[in-house]
């Protein structure tokens, strides 16, 4: 007598298999240094911490406004030391890929950009889905290095992670953060409001805006 699970399979009935695991995220390759015309973006490390420092620190009540790390994060030199052997951490764990924005040609820190979570603590490696977040200093902005380190983690999401889902997401008074999403091609998907605190108390509104492969008329 052949046994049920047997018969199953003989019958054809029997579920299939479950499919491979994928890579546990400590073993996805990303690129470490990624080039474009006229800047790199890289994870930070020890030797960038004074640049950080001073970075942050020039621009503090320029990005104060619209990210809630500006008022706290930087304080001391050992803050920014702290937080860059944790982003080395996370960029081993593969839970939040941050790199810094480093002008080609003088090696000069810009600003800070990368790919986090949409949700939660880690990016979610299972869909992939992932979201872009970026800050200049005010010495550099308008002079569209935001939106070449959008093109080129957007590559990277894609071309490289094999994303189904990047998302960015700013302030809805943030115009000009607004303006860099729609120029890249991402396309808004609402507005959340009374999302989320402002840094100085206030309850405000989020925009976001999301890319799928598709989009850019892939698979």
């Amino acid at each position: 007598m052949v046994g049920w699970s047997r018969r199953r399979y003989l019958l054809g009935t029997m579920p299939p298999a479950s499919p491979t695991p994928k890579r546990p995220p400590t073993l996805i390759p990303v690129p470490e240094r990624i080039e474009g015309a006229r800047i790199v973006l890289r994870p930070y490390v020890m030797a960038d911490v004074p640049a950080l420092f001073e970075t942050v620190n020039a621009s503090r009540e320029h990005l104060f406004p619209w990210l809630p790390w500006a008022d706290s994060a930087h304080r001391t030199l050992d803050d920014t030391a702290d937080f860059v052997a944790r982003a080395t951490a996370w960029w081993t764990l593969r839970t939040n890929l941050i790199v810094g924005i480093f002008d080609k040609a003088t090696g000069r820190l810009l600003g800070g950009s990368g790919l986090h979570a949409c949700r939660g603590d880690a990016i979610d490696w299972r869909i992939p889905s992932m979201m872009i977040g970026y800050w200049l200093a005010k010495a550099h902005e308008g002079k569209g290095y935001v939106a070449e380190a959008v093109g080129l983690l957007t590559r990277v999401a894609f071309d490289d992670l094999g994303a189904k889902r990047l998302e960015i997401r700013c302030d809805a008074n943030n115009v000009r953060s607004a303006a860099v999403m729609e120029r890249a091609g991402f396309r808004r998907e609402g507005c959340l409001r009374n999302d989320s605190i402002t840094p100085r108390g206030e309850v405000r509104d989020t925009l976001v805006y999301a890319l799928t492969p598709e989009d850019r008329g892939g698979p």
